[in-house]
């Protein structure tokens, strides 16, 4: 976008900052390391998540900055999204299960769906 170095493949026009590949990525890594369950698939998503951004900025779309941005800002969000999950979660839920009941609730009541 500012025509440093070479650009091997194409990339929209917009602000490379954090990288929105790496983010995507990392923000799921770090949200299952940081649980207890699937603590070692979060990791190995984490580990598989360097060679994403070595191959984003040798392909010439990002600066190594807008990895290291990608990282803090994904750990800052997976964090905060566990702490708070108290206030949230319970009635995400409950939102959820009322429009699911309200959108499918007469056709069940009819017998669309069998065990």
């Amino acid at each position: 976008m500012i025509g440093l170095g070479h650009t091997l493949i194409a990339h929209v026009a917009d602000s490379s900052f954090p990288s929105d590949h790496l983010t995507l990525w990392w923000a799921v890594a770090f949200s299952l390391a940081l649980q207890r369950g699937p603590r070692i698939a979060g990791v190995a998503l984490a580990l598989l998540g360097v060679p994403i951004a070595w191959a984003r900025i040798y392909l010439g779309v990002h600066f190594p900055f807008d990895m290291l941005g990608a990282g803090a800002v994904a750990a800052i969000c997976a964090w905060l999204t566990l702490r708070e999950a108290r206030w949230y979660l319970v009635p995400s839920y409950q939102l959820a299960t009322g429009i699911h009941r309200r959108l499918f609730g007469g056709l069940i009541a009819l017998g669309w769906v069998r065990e």
